[in-house]
């Protein structure tokens, strides 16, 4: 029974939704079929529009062709009448212009160029449309008027000589200068004399302004000096005051002016100060006017091309820089000769006013060359030239300069008698301290001496600067030793070596020196510690004759209380004497020498004083329990303390 139901209740709700689908599809059809009806109805519109549309097109182009060539009619005709205006115009280019042309550019000069202009334009017009008429003789002739006329020369003249209003003759002139040959030429004579005047004076001008200013400010402001070297790793370079290269030059000089000859000693010269400071305000006033120069001519060559046509602006632009740039070689030869003539007179200091120039000469031929592009060859090769006779002359100076530390003569009236660092060892030092600052030009200037293909890479130049300052030091090691040999004192020669060694190695290692040097000598510094110890343990046998009286040699053994021989006690009794006498002798003498290092004097002060004591301790101990004089104080005058007193004031001039 209740399955029943269950099916009628199923039966039924298939049904309902079976009546719903029915009615959905009815509806869907009826939309279908007006759907089809408004498609219908569009398509015909449609159908109608594009009808229309073809009517109309074919109704309307041919109007727009007819019109399209209206216009171009129109415009043909307006191009027509624009150019028989224009060419009516050159028939009256002679009576328009008649008046001004007559009258001269004066007080008109817009005006009358702008008549030269449309005169020029029509000589161009009827040589290529009209040769044979008329009117071009008489546009000739008004243009050769307008051109030659003499006030037109006074007015250019007057503007390239005042430079006023610029941009009105930048403007024109291009116009003035190709209209015809001959007045061309005359234009740019006149162009090129004044502008090579101007630059000239303004050169000129710059120097007088920078030596008066260096000399009242006293400041030196050279691009030349403005070095920035890098300390080494380890060791800070001591802070170089200003003015060395002046204070090298008056060192030296008193080093170098007494020459080979041995005929003037170097402690009678006196610095000349204000020479030298005159000296270094005329180089860097060179440098300076070296770049202006470059500045200037760069901003003349911009002007120029403004103005002259191209094809005669690279022979303008040489005949305009002559006289300045001669002037400029001019002063650099005279700089070469000065430094030549020094030179002749052993005046070594004169290559460091070659180096800071030809630095900057080299590091400025770049801009030379890029600026000289074009000009004649003669032009361009005046500065490689006075590179090369600088190179030349600082090369030969170089070597000269390494002979004489080696020849320099052993007087003995200028040796110190103290034993401190000689003046020949100062200088040299100084001087090759000085190359550090110009290591790249001073190695190429060695190395333009060489022929080797690699004389242009700076690692051969690099080496070629470490290998003449090796040959400097040797050449000065070599020389030292021979002097030393003045002295009569053996131990007075040592010390003096041990200075001079000591004072070049502390040298070497305060600055970059010692770098350049094991570029080519590894164990220099090690070499020279050989040196200074072993002039130590020179020094050091200075004392046997001192501590020979106190040692055990030729001593008999001597039993405490047992009575001595006369012969015994004045063996004893001179040991002492001969003890007392060689150290009061030796102090005396060895109190005025000098060790100026402090960690040196400090030393060798130290290894003494304890040997020597070590000695006298022993030899009072062996002694003190033995009867040898009825005066033991006259013999015993030194403690052991005062002894090391005594040594502790060798080397003090002050004490």
């Amino acid at each position: 029974m209740i399955l029943n139901e269950d099916a009628s209740a199923r039966k039924r709700e298939i049904e309902e939704k079976l009546k719903q689908e029915q009615e959905t599809l009815s509806f869907i059809r009826e939309n279908m079929e007006k759907s089809d009806q408004l498609t219908k109805g569009m398509v015909s519109i449609l159908s109608s529009f594009e009808s229309r549309l073809m009517q109309l097109e074919n109704s309307i182009i041919p109007v727009h062709k007819q019109t399209e060539n209206l216009q171009r009619l129109q415009e043909n005709v307006d191009k027509t009448l624009s150019c028989m205006d224009h060419v009516i115009s050159y028939y009256h280019v002679a009576k328009d212009t008649d008046k001004i042309i007559r009258e001269g550019p004066t007080g008109r000069l817009d005006e009358y160029l702008a008549c030269i202009a449309k005169i020029q334009k029509a000589v161009e017009y009827f040589q290529d449309n009209n040769p044979d008429s008329p009117e071009l003789n008489t546009v000739v002739q008004y243009s050769n008027i307008s051109l030659s006329h003499s006030l037109l020369f006074s007015c250019f003249w007057s503007l390239l000589l005042y430079l006023c209003r610029l941009h009105d003759y930048v403007q024109h002139c291009p116009l003035l200068l190709t209209t015809s040959p001959l007045c061309s030429a005359d234009f740019m004579n006149v162009y090129f004399q004044i502008r090579s005047n101007q630059l000239d004076r303004s050169i000129k001008g710059l120097k007088d302004h920078f030596r008066k200013s260096s000399a009242s400010s006293g400041i030196l402001y050279s691009p030349a000096v403005q070095t920035k070297r890098k300390d080494t790793p380890t060791k800070k370079a001591p802070k170089r005051p200003a003015g060395t290269i002046r204070k090298a030059q008056n060192l030296l000089k008193q080093y170098s002016q007494h020459g080979l000859d041995g005929k003037k000693g170097g402690s009678n010269l006196t610095p000349l100060e204000g020479k030298d400071d005159v000296l270094d305000i005329e180089i860097d006033s060179y440098i300076h006017c070296i770049s202006a120069f470059v500045k200037l001519a760069q901003s003349e060559y911009a002007l120029l091309t403004e103005i002259i046509p191209e094809h005669h602006q690279k022979k303008t632009f040489d005949s305009l820089i002559q006289e300045a740039l001669d002037n400029l070689m001019l002063e650099g030869d005279n700089i070469v000769a000065a430094a030549r003539r020094a030179i002749m007179r052993h005046d070594y200091s004169a290559v460091l006013t070659i180096f800071p120039i030809l630095r900057h000469l080299k590091q400025t031929k770049p801009d030379f060359d890029s600026t000289l592009q074009g000009t004649a060859a003669s032009t361009k090769n005046k500065l490689p030239t006075l590179i090369t006779s600088m190179e030349t002359i600082g090369a030969k100076a170089l070597e000269e300069f390494a002979d004489s530390i080696k020849n320099d003569p052993d007087k003995e009236y200028n040796m110190p008698k103290d034993g401190t660092v000689h003046e020949l060892t100062s200088n040299a030092i100084l001087f090759l301290q000085q190359l550090l600052d110009f290591q790249e030009t001073a190695g190429a200037m060695l190395a333009s001496q060489e022929t080797s293909s690699s004389a242009s890479s700076s690692e051969f130049s690099r080496r070629l600067l470490s290998t003449y300052i090796c040959k400097v030091l040797g050449n000065l090691q070599l020389n030292l030793l021979s002097k030393s040999k003045v002295y009569e004192d053996s131990a007075l020669s040592a010390i003096f070596l041990h200075n001079n060694y000591n004072y070049i190695l502390k040298s070497l290692e305060k600055s970059e020196l010692i770098q350049l040097v094991t570029v080519t000598q590894k164990k220099a510094e090690s070499s020279y510690r050989d040196l200074i110890e072993q002039q130590k343990q020179i020094y050091q046998r200075s004392w046997y004759k001192v501590t020979e009286h106190i040692t055990d040699r030729n001593m008999p053994a001597f039993q405490p209380g047992t009575k001595l021989k006369d012969k015994e006690r004045q063996v004893i009794k001179d040991k002492f004497k001969g003890f007392n006498d060689g150290l009061e002798e030796l102090c005396k003498i060895q109190k005025v020498w000098a060790i100026p290092d402090k960690e040196q004097r400090d030393s060798i002060r130290h290894a003494q004083r304890r040997g020597v004591s070590e000695a006298y301790r022993a030899f009072l101990q062996r002694y003190a329990n033995i009867s040898f004089t009825k005066n033991p104080e006259k013999y015993h005058k030194y403690r052991p303390e005062q002894v090391e007193e005594m040594i502790e004031r060798l080397f003090d001039t002050s004490a």
